[in-house]
């Protein structure tokens, strides 16, 4: 069955847990969803994930609507979830409900999702207008990284708690369908998702938020260096790869791949005719 805006309140109001993963590409797109995943994002961490950038900022309209028609193209019964890059929304408002609808029409996604409080409620309202489900994000979000000064959790002060509080009820109120919670303690997700009608989907924050989201190569093991805390490894699949691909490696040199049973044959009456021309 797919996934939609009222099948994941439903869960939200069952307490049924909703599965959210990234995806970039058709064919991860459609193991998730074979798999029976709730929700699939286009993560603008494809910028670091895939394109090899530093952070989300440098990712374009076209690097999202590119991915984002791939995934679609996999992904019969998910919810598809589309990020809005730095600057397709902060500009005004108009350029963010075409920028949406560019997902939407373009991209194939079945909602968008955009970061910040109370300063995006307008855009919020505006896309929503246009019947476009908005998912928004709190804490943590990572094109604020400048601003951050880093990637750091959110909402530990009393004041920032408290702005974090007020941020979730207005985005509620601006028509969000749900949001996600990104960096921030678990006790103040946990107030959040209490506050809350709509569904929020914790990603460093809390298992009592509603779903929780992973970026597919953290908790599959193919990325390197550090990784986040909050980030928990499900399979080494980089290991499979490494070693799948030292293998070829190895055996292509050896001469021993491919072997009889990876070609095809031809009738020794053709080749023998074609000797005897050649000669």
């Amino acid at each position: 069955m797919k996934n939609t805006v009222s099948t994941l309140m439903k869960q939200k109001q069952t307490g049924d847990k909703i599965t959210m993963l990234t995806a970039y590409d058709y064919t991860t797109a459609k193991i998730m969803d074979e798999c029976g995943v709730n929700s699939i994002l286009i993560g603008d961490s494809l910028g670091m994930v895939m394109l090899g950038y530093e952070n989300t900022l440098p990712v374009t309209m076209e690097d999202m609507i590119h991915h984002t028609k791939a995934v679609a193209r996999g992904a019969v019964n998910a919810f598809i979830v589309a990020d809005m890059p730095f600057m397709s929304y902060q500009v005004s408002v108009q350029e963010a409900v075409i920028n949406a609808g560019r997902l939407i029409k373009e991209g194939n996604a079945n909602a968008v999702k955009l970061e910040g409080g109370a300063e995006v409620c307008e855009q919020i309202r505006a896309i929503v207008r246009a019947s476009i489900p908005v998912v928004a994000h709190l804490g943590l979000t990572p094109q604020s990284v400048n601003a951050f000064g880093g990637f750091k959790v959110q909402g530990k002060s009393l004041e920032n708690a408290r702005r974090l509080i007020e941020d979730a009820k207005k985005i509620q109120e601006a028509g969000a369908c749900a949001v996600v919670l990104e960096g921030i303690p678990a006790k103040l997700a946990d107030i959040i998702t209490s506050k809350l009608t709509i569904p929020t989907i914790g990603i460093g924050a809390s298992a009592g938020c509603d779903g929780q989201v992973l970026v597919y190569q953290d908790m599959l093991g193919l990325t390197s260096g550090h990784i986040a805390k909050f980030v928990k490894q499900f399979a080494n699949a980089g290991e499979v790869m490494r070693q799948g691909i030292s293998d070829y490696i190895a055996e292509t040199k050896a001469g021993t791949f491919p072997t009889a049973e990876n070609t095809y044959s031809i009738d020794d009456e053709v080749i023998e005719q074609l000797i005897r021309e050649e000669m």
